[in-house]
């Protein structure tokens, strides 16, 4: 079953519907042609005539041996993964008064996460009239992001839904020194030097 997950994704000669199609190719001029003609140009190189661009219009094919076809589909899908860096996202949860205690345990444990190579999404949870205290949880959040600026870039500004603000954080790549600054929509940042 190694190629039926791609098979059955294009059509292939005579199950090409159009009237006409657009023929691209490595010795083939790029032009559109009647969907007869089409076939009779695959037949003619010993190929299939494969759409590539069903959407197109006129649908964009290829004149090419389909198992070739998959094989280049196959190989390039997996150069692409192997190109993928894998990004796990950490949370780190705060109440909106943690004490120095907790929060320093937090931030080491992010220090990690971020040397790791992966981001954080830190959040300060308010539990029932604690919401109250929502600006304590913005400062404790732009506190953290300051505290973790030789480490980490801010992606998103705190920002609540629901019952929790949220401080999005991605790690910087080792040997950055131009600094990405965040978005400028939260002129509160001098809060986070009230250590």
């Amino acid at each position: 079953m190694k190629n039926d997950n791609l098979k059955g994704q294009h059509r292939i000669n005579e199950q090409i519907r159009a009237k006409e199609v657009r023929i691209v190719g490595d010795d083939i001029e790029s032009a559109v042609y009647p969907i007869a003609q089409a076939l009779r140009m695959a037949e003619e190189h010993d190929a299939d005539l494969v759409e590539i661009s069903p959407n197109a219009v006129p649908p964009v094919c290829r004149i090419i041996d389909y198992s070739k076809f998959l094989y280049q589909l196959k190989k390039r899908a997996k150069e692409q993964k192997a190109k993928q860096v894998k990004v796990n996202v950490k949370e780190i949860r705060f109440g909106p008064q943690t004490d120095d205690h907790d929060y320093n345990f937090k931030l080491k444990h992010a220090i990690g996460f971020l040397q790791g190579g992966d981001k954080v999404k830190a959040y300060v949870f308010f539990k029932g009239r604690s919401i109250l205290f929502k600006e304590q949880g913005e400062v404790l959040l732009l506190r953290f992001a300051n505290d973790l600026e030789d480490y980490a870039k801010v992606e998103q500004m705190p920002l609540l839904e629901g019952k929790r603000m949220t401080i999005a954080l991605a790690p910087k790549k080792p040997g950055s020194t131009k600094k990405a600054a965040p978005k400028p929509e939260a002129p509160k940042e001098e809060a986070s030097e009230n250590e």
